[in-house]
């Protein structure tokens, strides 16, 4: 019998090599910066946007900053164990865990999206310089630099997707594990073909990698749209904002259906028929509350398309960002 699943490899860790205070997900984070900085250096060049690389430097250290602040304040205050942080606040950035160093894990995206577009904000009137031109500029740089965070999380084993019988299924270690005695296991068991040893109770069944799926969806795909399609000459001043924010939110939206929700809470919104299970997808028109918000997400970017529109002078529509490569 053809197995149905994949093994998560036993030699990926989200620790570089024993002994040694690194991890993979910070590595990747490295890498994400580094990467939007390089794009964003270009981009700012071919677009005469600035020449000074001090300035480039400057700003990336604000965005950097704020990006780190807000995805650890959001994520500590509004999905982690927020008593515990107002009691012992250094605990927000703490890297040991019972005396083992485990880096600051926990980081949302919405948190750090919001401290980045602050700094942004802050950056622009501190220097006075066009904070469109250069969000803008910023907005075509990011998705790609993402991709590398999802990577991190598939290296850490978090952020797993829902269980499914698909043949690319993986069976991740620190996943939740379900009692066989639940209706819907044995069926996934049988048709992936999962061993279930003796005396076992709880079983650990194969899911999709939706990390993958989000580093694909949310970075390379957005990145590649984004810098290829409205970069070389973007439509008016804050035009590439607004359609990050609107990629962002569809991309999210779509890999939400993939990704495992939180079985305590459920679907917050359910149309039409289908069987209501949060273990896995079981219908299309069963949304989370990660989709609520990506579908926020996207109206916001819609509404900012046509406020920056608007405002937009009849001449810049025209003009800008016509520089070739």
């Amino acid at each position: 019998m053809t197995l149905g699943y994949i093994t998560y490899p036993a030699w990926l860790s989200p620790q570089i090599a024993d002994g040694l205070p690194i991890r993979w997900y910070g590595v990747m984070y490295l890498f994400a910066f580094v990467t939007t900085f390089v794009l964003f250096r270009r981009e700012a060049k071919r677009s005469r946007l600035t020449h000074d690389p001090d300035e480039i430097a400057t700003f990336f250290y604000w965005v950097i900053l704020g990006a780190l602040l807000g995805g650890r304040l959001f994520y500590a205050f509004v999905f982690g164990d927020t008593a515990l942080y107002l009691e012992k606040p250094w605990l927000i950035v703490w890297p040991f865990n019972g005396g083992r160093f485990t880096g600051i894990q926990g980081m949302s995206y919405h948190g750090g999206l919001i401290g980045a577009v602050l700094a942004v904000v802050l950056f622009a009137r501190v220097h006075r310089v066009s904070l469109l031109d250069w969000g803008d500029t910023l907005a075509v740089a990011t998705p790609l630099g993402y991709t590398f965070g999802r990577i991190g999380n598939f290296i850490n084993g978090e952020l797993t997707g829902r269980v499914t019988t698909v043949s690319w299924g993986m069976v991740f270690p620190q996943a939740p594990r379900y009692p066989l005695d639940d209706p819907w296991v044995p069926g996934i068991i049988e048709a992936t073909g999962l061993p279930t040893p003796e005396a076992v109770f709880m079983i650990n069944l194969p899911r999709h990698p939706s990390q993958l799926y989000e580093a694909l969806l949310e970075g390379v795909v957005l990145w590649a749209i984004l810098w290829l399609v409205f970069r070389p000459r973007r439509p008016f001043p804050g035009a590439c904002i607004a359609l990050y924010v609107m990629g962002y939110g569809l991309a999210r939206f779509l890999a939400e259906f993939f990704r495992a929700t939180d079985e305590v809470v459920g679907f917050v919104v359910t149309l039409g028929d289908g069987i209501e299970a949060p273990q896995f997808m079981s219908s299309l028109g069963h949304f989370t509350e990660g989709q609520m918000i990506s579908l926020a997400m996207l109206a916001t970017g819609v509404v900012l398309f046509l406020v920056f529109r608007l405002i937009a002078p009849d001449e810049a529509v025209v003009e800008t960002f016509h520089q070739t490569e």
